[in-house]
């Protein structure tokens, strides 16, 4: 690590604020000014002492509240690490669909449409939708990855009498909101969601390339049209680790 990478100023012992929180903000300083770049080593804890005078229990708490910032990673045996920023989406607070808030955010995103069929609404769609349990309705499964890394599964089910056409669109990398204000003159005109975390079963966290029994934000969505008519009722499995979500309140 260049020796120019840190601040040299000393810590301030005759200071209320304890040493360890002095450190994380040396620490967060030189992450957010960029003098620490993402991924980029941090110095040993062995450095850090050296470096500020501070006992090594200084350095473990200073580094275990970046840890639980977001701020930084650690992997065994090879040290801290800067980690990357996540990208604040708002679409939970929000009519855009997920795809639309990550439009123009210069990130290569894919979408993978894995199944694509008509049904019949279960009971948690009928009461969504306001439809009788059994009315016939689309059901689709995608995949949406970001930059390369799985990001949202999600399992969307639309009235089949509204929307009989998607059964043979072509969806694949395209947004749902667009295609239907554009096929079929339908968009958002608000919509619930409710947030939990959850633990994906082993087949959902092999499509999202999460270790078994590593938590992920489960998104259960209802949206309606102008009409306050429902049309879209979806859950979804979110990596959590990949973003973090803006919600702002006015």
């Amino acid at each position: 690590m260049p020796a120019h990478a840190l601040s040299d100023a000393r810590l301030d012992r005759d200071s209320k604020e304890p040493l360890w929180q002095q450190l994380v903000a040396v620490l967060r300083d030189a992450i957010e000014t960029g003098a620490l770049a993402p991924d980029q080593a941090l110095p040993s804890e062995a450095d850090l002492i050296d470096r500020y005078g501070v006992s090594r229990t200084v350095v473990r708490e200073a580094l275990a509240e970046l840890v639980r910032r977001g701020q930084i990673y650690k992997i065994r045996a090879k040290g801290s690490f800067v980690a990357p920023p996540r990208r604040d989406l708002s679409f939970i607070g929000s009519n855009a669909g997920s795809s639309e808030d990550l439009a123009g955010s210069g990130r290569a995103v894919v979408t993978r449409i894995l199944s694509l069929d008509e049904a019949e609404a279960d009971q948690q769609e009928a009461a969504a939708l306001r439809v009788p349990e059994g009315t016939p309705v689309v059901r689709m499964r995608r995949l949406r990855t970001v930059d390369g890394t799985p990001w949202l599964l999600v399992r969307t089910t639309l009235p089949l009498d509204r929307f009989s056409g998607l059964l043979k669109a072509h969806l694949e990398n395209r947004s749902l909101y667009d295609h239907l204000r554009r096929t079929y003159g339908v968009a958002p005109a608000g919509a619930d969601r409710w947030l939990k975390a959850v633990i994906p079963s082993p087949e959902e966290a092999h499509l999202l390339e999460l270790p078994a029994g590593t938590p992920a934000l489960d998104i259960e969505s209802v949206a309606w049209d102008e009409d306050g008519v429902p049309f879209e009722y979806y859950h979804a499995l979110h990596r959590s680790d990949e973003s973090r979500f803006y919600v702002g309140v006015r």
